[in-house]
């Protein structure tokens, strides 16, 4: 896939989902709600503060449910799904870690057995198509299992969205494996695991440069010839601050469109910053929508 809109066109063709919003009262989250619910992607349930949801969107007519704090609106968020009345759940303006601990409350949660990691698509105008970066939002020190869970997931999510092959990079500061840095040990025994890869259409280079795994110009000067070299889909970062830095920049320096989910729960959670603009977050629940048809 080559853009964004992309993924909204593919969203539209579904079936609307019930999009539980946790924590709605805020205009851009608002915003894009509605205009996915316009376009016919979802059937909004807004959790919140419902004076001022109402202030925000006088015309709407779509359910509120009363919430008075943010535990109070991820957990009734949380529950609609876990009730059936949702099939896909959102961020609103709260933060990650108290939506994040209410999808996974042992008791109370939604959590499917499987590890929970976020994954971002970015639109740029340096790149021929999309790039999914996982993980900048969840996972903070991922272990090398956790990776290939992360990594796994983003797989499952790009099989969603159509994609029979996909070239997966390891990102990390060198391509030489140094026992004295983790990382690299890591990216060279995810690589290895064709067994579990394979079968998503799935090639794997690692460890690499963020070079290396974008450029192709790149890899003829370093005569890089790894089959994959410059044409990566994923992005596997080592570390939370590796992939959020990297989102970060790719919105706030080249102005990349974007649009985040996190996966690995009963259903999927559109989640992208508070700072996000409706348009991003509007990308992101058609995103979910499609993962989750």
């Amino acid at each position: 896939m080559r853009s964004i809109s992309e993924i909204i066109e593919l969203a539209k063709k579904g079936e609307p989902r019930v999009i539980a919003v946790a924590a709605a009262h805020d205009k851009d989250v608002l915003t894009a709600v509605d205009t996915a619910a316009k376009a016919g992607l979802c059937k909004p349930i807004l959790v919140g503060n419902g004076t001022a949801i109402k202030e925000l969107m006088s015309d709407a007519a779509y359910p509120i449910m009363e919430a008075e704090t943010d535990e109070d609106c991820a957990q009734i968020a949380v529950k609609l799904v876990r009730d059936g009345a949702a099939n896909c759940l959102m961020k609103g303006i709260l933060p990650t870690g108290t939506l994040i601990r209410a999808v996974l409350n042992k008791e109370n949660g939604i959590r499917s057995g499987k590890l929970l990691s976020h994954v971002m698509a970015y639109e740029t105008d340096i790149y021929d198509k999309l790039l999914f970066n996982t993980d900048g939002g969840v996972n903070v020190a991922p272990t090398l299992e956790q990776k290939a869970d992360i990594l796994e997931n983003a797989a499952k999510m790009l099989s969603s969205l159509g994609y029979k092959t996909m070239t997966a990079a390891c990102i990390c500061g060198a391509e030489q494996v140094n026992p004295k840095i983790p990382a690299t040990v890591d990216a060279n025994e995810i690589a290895a695991m064709t067994d579990r890869f394979t079968p998503y259409g799935m090639t794997i280079i690692g460890p690499v440069g963020l070079d290396l795994a974008i450029s192709k110009a790149a890899c003829a000067h370093k005569h890089f010839e790894q089959v994959g070299g410059g044409d990566a889909d994923i992005l596997l970062f080592p570390n939370y601050e590796a992939g959020n830095v990297m989102g970060k920049t790719l919105t706030y320096f080249s102005g990349a469109k974007s649009a985040g989910v996190v996966v690995g729960a009963k259903v999927p959670i559109v989640l992208v910053s508070r700072a996000d603009t409706a348009e991003t977050k509007m990308s992101s629940i058609a995103l979910g929508c499609v993962i989750g048809g």
